[in-house]
């Protein structure tokens, strides 16, 4: 499974990774923030996930054609990682934000929701680790096949 570069391994990884970070969430979340819903429970759930999916499938993207850089994984996986939970962060400002008060208190200096970006980085960073690790990265992930 692990002998040659391959998409589906990096996508596989990558979402095994999410759905770790994402259980960790759905379970921890309840005694961090009492007042959290299940619908908010489940999409941290099926967020990562989806994040470890993009990363595992930008993977094959190292090099950038416009700006003709190379585009190594310690690069590409936190800036997705950061993006996505920067949306993220956008569609659930409001229950994040009381979250951070809840947890942390209305006095913390640092309550900002956009932390999460910071996290999605962290997280992204672990997540394209093992999927090139383990499933390599570049144009070798996609094997050749005839027309």
């Amino acid at each position: 499974m692990f002998g040659s570069p391959s998409l589906i391994t990096r996508i596989a990884i990558g979402k095994f990774i999410g759905l770790v970070f994402g259980l960790i969430g759905f379970y921890l979340m309840p005694y961090l923030w009492p007042e959290s819903d299940m619908l908010l429970r489940l999409g941290v759930l099926f967020w990562y996930i989806t994040v470890g999916a993009f990363i595992g499938v930008f993977g094959v993207m190292n090099w950038h054609p416009i700006i003709k850089m190379p585009l190594p994984w310690w690069f590409r996986a936190p800036w997705i990682g950061g993006w996505m939970n920067f949306v993220l962060t956008f569609f659930a400002y409001d229950a994040f934000e009381r979250m951070m008060i809840s947890m942390l208190g209305p006095d913390f200096p640092f309550l900002s929701p956009f932390w999460f970006v910071l996290e999605g980085a962290i997280i992204g960073l672990i997540m394209g680790y093992f999927a090139t690790k383990f499933g390599g990265e570049g144009k070798e992930t996609v094997p050749e096949r005839p027309l």
